[in-house]
């Protein structure tokens, strides 16, 4: 076969049509291999095989790295490729295939560490860490060619619990299942760390979205994170051991155990295979929709890869939507067809109707969601300790484009909508800067970095920083004061750091710096680096608020302590790109 086509089937037996595949995977699949195979003509300058000849005297090894949950079927999968002498440009595929925990192999991508590339093609469980690896520019490049398995994600009950709650006919949202669990001295609800497992992120960032349409909406969620925060576990695997051992009353009643469990459809489903008879776990579907584990499949530094490497992944992913491979897959509780939920699947899982199986969200969940609903968990589990540092020159009073409002009045608004998602025990100050705001100094503490949930006179410090927010008011004739005002707030924050929080400065600013007798931003540089210390980070995130800021400036500034730089056009994106910051200097630190 030609190198100009998708790699062919097995040399014998069943072949099958290939029209079931996702039709998204094979146009992802054929671009991807017509992008390989060109200019590789030569490569076949020996001619076809002979028919005499046997496919395994030019198999391809592939080594495929995958999560948990969906390692076995590929394993499975591997096993019939090997058994039917499934090729790929006549060459047998010689797969092997390693489970490991997707937040590792991200990590492991991400920072480029030894042993990251011991593998050709990655099968995540969800497409929100393939999206995190392409957001990092430093990290190892992977090439997604499309999905090969979905898992809806649900709420599993142990049965006296669920019966408890009127499964299977009563229905409940996301916010009322988790309420249920909140409320309740015997349901104890357990997930899957958010930092660590899609499930529980995806799941969390749901909760996330259907709270923000109440008037407390921000309040409400991250309330609902730190209770879960309580009982979270690495993967679903680790969140199954939770479970009551027994079903006895003294077990159930074990306030170290969960009866309810945040878990992906086949992760049930699994659980229930192997499960004494009357241990099954019942599942409760939400009504507004559940969002799924899509199983993606990358390859891994495809530019590296042979061609023969990368077909033969190309063939391993089709024959994943042939015929077989669906039936391997739907054996071990993948769902394989965007439409379809095979009844026994579901029933094995602990579905039942009227459960809503099949209802998916009204909208589709974006990666900006997922980022505040990372930045969130961060500072609401790990308590943080934030320095905020407001430029009040004169250029804040100017009009933010298509708005009657400046850019000191949204920004005002944008810090008290943060200020909502930390909880008592996170601390948080303010500091404002312009030239010669304070005598020779061009910046003032207004807010001391303390507990939001401290007394301060008749009120708490929450109260003193709303205040503090809404009197911001830029300087008339006011310049920035950039650089001095950086050194002296990172050095308070690095004198106070707090162990166990997540410690940074938070530095907005619409301008350059324009204190012409200040230090320079080479020695600033220098001198952050020096003071910045591994074991107790810091970092700094510069957010560039309106079109005179240097992003790249603020960038190199804030790198230098292991935070990031960023740009907003419109000050409202403040709190959205607070969260993304956090998650970033999180997975640095």
């Amino acid at each position: 076969m030609g190198r100009h086509s998708l790699p062919d089937g097995p040399r014998r037996g069943r072949t099958g049509p290939r029209s079931r595949i996702p039709r998204r995977n094979v146009a992802l699949a054929a671009g991807l291999a017509l992008a390989l195979a060109a200019g590789t003509a030569a490569a076949v300058d020996g001619g076809p095989l002979s028919f005499g000849s046997s496919c395994w005297d030019s198999a391809v090894r592939l080594r495929i790295v995958a999560a948990p949950g969906i390692a076995p079927a590929l394993k499975d999968a591997a096993g019939y490729a090997r058994d039917n002498d499934v090729t790929s440009d006549g060459s047998c595929l010689d797969i092997s295939v390693t489970a490991r925990d997707t937040y590792e192999v991200m990590d492991d991508l991400r920072s480029r560490r030894k042993g990251a590339t011991d593998f050709e093609a990655w099968v995540p469980d969800s497409g929100v860490w393939v999206n995190r690896v392409l957001a990092d520019d430093r990290s190892i490049p992977v090439t997604p060619a499309g999905n090969v398995a979905l898992s809806p994600i649900a709420v599993a009950m142990i049965p006296t619990a669920a019966k408890s709650l009127g499964w299977p006919e009563k229905q409940y949202s996301w916010t009322e299942l988790t309420g249920a669990a909140m409320t309740s001295d015997r349901l104890k609800l357990g997930a899957g760390d958010p930092s660590r497992s899609a499930t529980g992120l995806l799941a969390l960032t749901q909760l996330n979205h259907a709270a923000s349409g109440s008037k407390d909406g921000d309040t409400q969620a991250a309330a609902t994170a730190k209770a879960l925060s309580q009982r979270t576990s690495d993967n679903d695997g680790q969140v199954l051991e939770t479970l009551p051992r027994d079903l006895s009353a003294a077990e159930q009643g074990n306030p170290r155990r969960n009866q309810a469990l945040i878990l992906a459809e086949q992760a049930a489903f699994a659980y229930n295979a192997s499960a004494d008879s009357g241990d099954d776990l019942d599942l409760f579907y939400p009504k507004d929709g559940s969002p799924r584990l899509d199983h993606p499949f990358a390859l891994v530094d495809e530019p590296t890869l042979t061609t023969d490497e990368s077909r033969a992944a190309l063939r391993f992913m089709t024959l994943l939507g042939e015929p077989e491979g669906r039936r391997i897959l739907e054996k071990h509780g993948f769902r394989t067809d965007d439409d379809e939920a095979p009844a026994g699947l579901v029933a094995g899982a602990g579905g039942r109707a009227p459960q809503p199986y099949t209802v998916l969200p009204d909208e589709p969940i974006t990666d900006k969601e997922i980022e505040e609903a990372l930045g969130m968990w961060t500072i609401t589990v790990q308590s943080a300790r934030l320095t905020t540092v407001v430029d009040a020159s004169s250029s804040m009073s100017d009009p933010v484009p298509g708005t009657s409002e400046s850019r000191m009045a949204v920004t005002r608004a944008a810090l008290l909508q943060a200020l909502t998602t930390f909880t008592p025990e996170d601390e948080v100050g303010l500091w404002t800067f312009s030239t010669k705001l304070d005598g020779k100094r061009d910046y003032r503490v207004l807010v001391p970095t303390d507990r939001l949930g401290d007394q301060v006179g008749s009120g708490t410090q929450r109260d003193r920083l709303s205040a503090a927010f809404r009197g911001l008011k830029p300087v008339p004739d006011g310049a920035t004061g950039l650089y001095d005002t950086t050194l002296a707030a990172y050095k308070a924050a690095t004198a106070s750091y707090r162990k166990g929080k997540f410690n940074a400065v938070v530095l907005l600013t619409d301008g350059v710096n324009q204190d012409p007798g200040s230090i320079s931003r080479s020695s600033l540089v220098a001198e952050l680096r020096r003071i910045t210390d591994p074991e107790r980070p810091v970092p700094l995130i510069a957010i560039a608020v309106g079109p005179e800021a240097d992003k790249d400036e603020l960038g190199e500034i804030a790198e230098a302590t292991g935070g990031s730089g960023h740009l907003v056009t419109d000050p409202s994106q403040i709190h959205s790109v607070i969260l993304k910051a956090v998650v970033r200097a999180g997975d640095r630190n």
